[in-house]
């Protein structure tokens, strides 16, 4: 049987590919993400709950009630996958 399933299961939802990657340029905060990629405040909050109780990434704890995130050793391990789907997206052949 296959892992894949349980793999799409933490990071096929839509943006969730999409958080990881602008994660792996470093930690993030809240604001910063939903800015630079769009997403709608509830959506980026449910996958950032979905994300950090996968283990994907983590909190950081920040002045003024402001969040960040940062990926874990798991997230981080994902940076491969992100960078082979790209190659794949950009191949029009």
């Amino acid at each position: 049987m296959s892992d894949l399933p349980a793999a799409l299961e933490i990071v096929g939802k839509r943006w969730a590919l999409l958080i990881v990657e602008k994660l792996l340029e470093g930690p993030q905060r809240y604001g910063d993400l939903q800015r630079d990629l769009g997403v709608p405040t509830n959506m980026l909050a449910t996958r950032l709950r979905e994300l950090e109780a996968a283990g994907v990434l983590r909190r950081l704890p920040l002045r003024h009630n402001t969040r960040a995130y940062a990926l874990t050793d798991r997230g981080l391990a994902l940076g491969d996958a992100i960078t082979a789907l790209a190659r794949w997206g950009s191949d029009k052949s």
